[in-house]
């Protein structure tokens, strides 16, 4: 993501054509784009999901804490340029699409996504600052940490419940099991990856996200869908669930740090590629490692598994040049 706004603060208002810009651009930001057509991509995207499943808490829920992310930053002073460029609405969009997920509908739901909207905004100001001196940023860790507290905090308060988490369990070994994928399902599988990004399992939905990333960068679209096949791949010969796998789940971190590591952090380059590939392998294995990890919890990893691929292989600083006015968001 490239930095294209002033250096100015908040305090001065917004245009309504730059709120809109803005909120579209925090969609954006969640795949590591400035833009607003791919944000706007991004919506569409899972407004058809939603749509396509009966109901639209998603998409709404997606609105609210993307507004709730953004409207924190400006009552808290943030600076304008990380305003207008999304920089603190991706963390609110993602909590707006998980919480609908795992949360049962209701008024209390409603409100805990824009609250968890608002704590992801001090959540990624907190994380920021603390990593700005390793020159690594938040990523989606605002996101993940704001969402786990609410989930955990299910099992302690009677005033919401959580209906469609993981059931608590102790680590155990995977039953021998062989998957079987023909090309047609292991295409749908590669989108499916994409899609989950957003917590959607939705091949046409994985196809928009794509196509929205093509727009404003076609190395991102590419490294966006190598990324979920080789997670895929790899999944797969390391004998991971073949209905986890086809569903998506062991990709969607990996796209993102293919994402990250290929076109975002770095210039695309052969060295960086490979790179790119080795840290998109390890997201995977991070991700099997979180599932174990989180297992007796009975939460999901969300994009954990990504948050850490990126922090460990960005902090070597490793001499593949950086791109030095890059703006890292998710």
């Amino acid at each position: 993501m490239m930095k294209n706004g002033d250096a100015l603060t908040a305090d001065r208002a917004l245009s309504g054509v730059d709120c809109v810009t803005a909120l579209l651009r925090g969609a954006g930001q969640v795949m590591f784009q400035n833009s607003a057509w791919t944000g706007l991509f991004f919506l569409c995207g899972i407004f058809w999901d939603a749509w396509n499943a009966g109901g639209t808490d998603m998409f709404f829920g997606a609105v609210a804490g993307l507004l709730s992310g953004t409207v924190t930053a400006c009552l808290l002073g943030a600076p304008r340029a990380e305003v207008t460029e999304g920089l603190h609405g991706y963390n609110g969009i993602l909590v707006g699409c998980a919480l609908p997920v795992f949360l049962e509908d209701g008024p209390m739901c409603w409100a805990l996504i824009v609250l968890g909207g608002a704590f992801s905004t001090v959540i990624m100001m907190a994380v920021s600052r603390v990593f700005s001196s390793w020159k690594v940023s938040a990523m989606t860790g605002p996101f993940v940490f704001a969402t786990w507290f609410i989930l955990l905090a299910s099992y302690s308060f009677s005033g919401f419940d959580a209906v469609a988490l993981p059931h608590p369990a102790l680590p155990a070994l995977p039953h021998d099991s062989v998957a079987f994928f023909g090309p047609e399902a292991l295409f749908i599988s590669s989108l499916c990856g994409v899609s989950q990004v957003f917590l959607v399992n939705d091949p046409v939905t994985g196809a928009l996200f794509l196509a929205g990333l093509a727009l404003s960068s076609p190395f991102a679209a590419l490294f966006a869908w190598c990324g979920s096949l080789v997670a895929m791949v790899t999944a797969l010969l390391l004998g991971a669930d073949g209905a986890a796998v086809g569903a998506g789940l062991y990709q969607f971190s990996a796209v993102l740090t293919a994402i990250g590591l290929g076109t975002t952090f770095y210039r695309p380059g052969w060295r960086v590629m490979l790179y790119a590939l080795l840290a998109t392998v390890f997201t995977v294995v991070a991700q099997g490692a979180l599932n174990v990890a989180l297992a007796p919890l009975g939460i999901p990893t969300l994009t954990f598994p990504f948050v850490i691929a990126a922090w460990l292989f960005l902090l070597p600083h490793v001499g593949l040049d950086p791109r030095g006015n890059a703006s890292p968001s998710a």
